[in-house]
């Protein structure tokens, strides 16, 4: 099970956490706590705009959400070396994204490996939209990006990623000179009928 808070008020994430934790402890133990933030209203901690090629309004509703109500989410959690990042010059960071950090325009011509090439979602045989809601992380253990994104189904995180990994075509996503991931996972958000649940697609 993953549970998503969101809100401006830390004390009230924290007691709301308590008690979602508190009714589940019968059942579930917490593995896992990534407490994510946002930076600049949507950059990465590289600097860079994250999520820019989003669908809005009545696109976004079709690529995330599917016509039971339902959606999947994708959740996977990077480790970036910004030191290293930070290293490299302008023109490489860039390149590496495809885009300026200065005004977020994407190159006219940008490499093969730039991360927009890689993961442009009307690229895709079967355009590969989903909605991007990604959180910056940073604790004693590092920092980098919760990817959090969702789809109505998972062939458009399956697509995406097996381009950005160099399964398609050997080219990898110019991302993993600074920053890899540590955890991915897969989810099924179910349909909400008022307050309540629907989990009749699972016979409960």
């Amino acid at each position: 099970m993953w549970c998503w808070i969101r809100g401006s008020d830390r004390g009230e994430i924290t007691h709301l956490g308590r008690s979602i934790r508190a009714q589940l402890a019968r059942a579930f133990r917490r593995s896992r706590l990534v407490d994510g933030f946002k930076y600049d209203i949507r950059r990465d901690l590289s600097g860079y705009e994250d999520g820019t090629e989003n669908p809005e309004g009545d696109d976004a509703v079709d690529a995330a959400i599917a016509t039971d109500g339902s959606r999947f989410v994708a959740v996977q959690k990077w480790i970036h070396d910004l030191d290293h990042f930070q290293g490299l010059p302008q023109d490489d960071q860039d390149n590496i994204i495809g885009r300026h950090v200065s005004d977020n325009e994407e190159f006219d011509e940008v490499p093969e490996s730039a991360h927009v090439k890689r993961t442009a979602q009307k690229s895709f045989d079967a355009e590969a939209f989903v909605v991007r809601r990604s959180m910056p992380w940073a604790d004693e253990s590092g920092e980098g990006l919760v990817f959090v994104a969702f789809g109505k189904s998972f062939d458009a995180f399956e697509a995406q990623l097996r381009r950005v990994t160099g399964l398609e075509d050997g080219i990898t996503d110019g991302l993993f000179r600074f920053t890899h991931p540590v955890s991915g996972s897969y989810f099924w958000c179910p349909p909400v009928d008022g307050d309540t649940l629907d989990l009749s697609a699972v016979g409960l």
